[in-house]
């Protein structure tokens, strides 16, 4: 990594000048306030520095290749800009994201009724009707559109989502240095539940209902349709996500799950490598069952609650698999200290940094106190820019 120690209230940075013959490095003391990714990492290759930009760092990371620094991401949402609009400009400029999502630029406009985020009435593309209590969050689906399975006719696949634009996507890609991954909103484990509700979808896995099964199918089509599109422009990766865990199991059966749900993301994953992509996944609670088949079918990257599951446990698929965050948002972004916050960090880094395979992707999401949030962001710059002792390496 960059080499920036601590000295004096400066610290030993990386100054970069051009040579006929490439870039070569030289000592330079910058300004305490200059940090890691401003000055950004360098790469020796002989006696010639490269400057990494983010793609690259981020590519690194999910190889296995010993970036130079640990990449970062904030998931910022609505309910914290509405609540800490100050701290959120200041923490999006200061700690700048590796990691974005390209926009949409569907050429048919989503069929959306209201704001998603809003209080009131939400109606998503597939015509899910989403009830919201609290601004600056998502809220719930209170009255599926298929409580009986004759409801199927008021079923509209939302093909909207197909009108992508690549001239706009690429363009976008091209403008920016940083890793793009896909607007996808392909989630069939969650869609099956809106439009069905959860309890008569666990009710119909139980009992392999035929109906339900069909409706699957015809998720995974749409969303195979929906990926094979956005993998054919220049986004870095494509992502999709279901949530699979209570706080302490998964939502079904490991086996289940594999027979089901397993084939499908196979799929997904197939689909992004044939086309020389990466893939991401997001998944909540606890999913440890299911990890040796997410590296099994080759998933690059994963956001999952690491403290709902053992890290000892997790320390054994380090090297396999990326871990894309997070950091307790439950707990302790919301009710920690930032000392806590910097311990459980570093615990992060111990247990599952393997030459990379680790981002550091924090939360500012209900409940978390900024200054949570930013200890996390400066614990991952400080591992970034500093040796750690023998302590904290694996």
């Amino acid at each position: 990594m960059t080499d920036c120690r601590q000295d004096g209230g400066f610290f030993f940075a990386i100054y970069v000048r051009m040579f006929p013959d490439g870039y070569q490095a030289e000592n330079y003391c910058h300004p305490k306030n200059v940090n890691c990714h401003q000055a950004d990492s360098i790469k020796k290759k002989g006696s010639v520095f490269l400057m990494k930009n983010p793609r690259e760092l981020v590519l690194e990371t999910l190889e296995f290749s010993d970036p130079d620094r640990i990449t970062r991401q904030i998931w910022l949402l609505p309910w914290a800009q509405n609540h800490y609009p100050q701290q959120a400009a200041y923490l999006l400029e200061r700690y700048s994201d590796d990691i974005v999502h390209a926009p949409g630029y569907c050429k048919t406009p989503l069929k959306t009724q209201g704001d998603m985020y809003a209080i009131g009435t939400y109606v998503d593309e597939w015509g899910c009707e989403f009830i919201n209590r609290q601004e600056g969050i998502i809220g719930e689906v209170k009255r599926p559109l298929i409580e009986n399975w004759s409801d199927l006719v008021n079923i509209r696949v939302p093909k909207e989502r197909l009108t992508i634009n690549p001239d706009e996507i690429n363009a976008f890609c091209n403008s920016t240095d940083k890793f793009v991954l896909s607007s996808t909103g392909v989630r069939p484990f969650e869609q099956i539940q809106f439009l069905r509700g959860t309890e008569n979808v666990m009710i119909d896995l139980a009992v392999r209902e035929e109906h339900l099964l069909n409706l699957i199918d015809t998720c995974h089509s749409f969303y195979s349709e929906e990926l094979e599109l956005w993998a054919k422009t220049d986004v870095d990766g494509l992502f999709f996500m279901d949530d699979w865990g209570t706080q302490q199991s998964l939502l079904i059966s490991p086996d289940q799950w594999r027979q089901i749900f397993k084939p499908l993301y196979k799929d997904y994953v197939d689909i992004a490598h044939r086309y020389g992509k990466k893939i991401f996944m997001h998944s909540d609670g606890y999913i440890l069952d299911i990890f040796p088949d997410l590296i099994e079918i080759g998933l690059d990257a994963i956001n999952s609650q690491l403290f709902c599951m053992e890290m000892d446990k997790l320390r054994a698929f380090a090297g396999k698999i990326t871990f894309w965050g997070e950091i307790d948002r439950q707990y302790l972004l919301c009710q920690g200290t930032p000392e806590q916050v910097r311990a459980a960090v570093f615990e992060v880094y111990k247990n599952l940094y393997c030459n990379g395979g680790v981002i550091g992707q924090v939360d500012f999401g209900v409940g978390a106190k900024p200054e949570n949030v930013e200890a996390a962001l400066a614990a991952w710059e400080e591992i970034s820019r500093s040796e750690l002792d023998d302590h904290y390496k694996i």
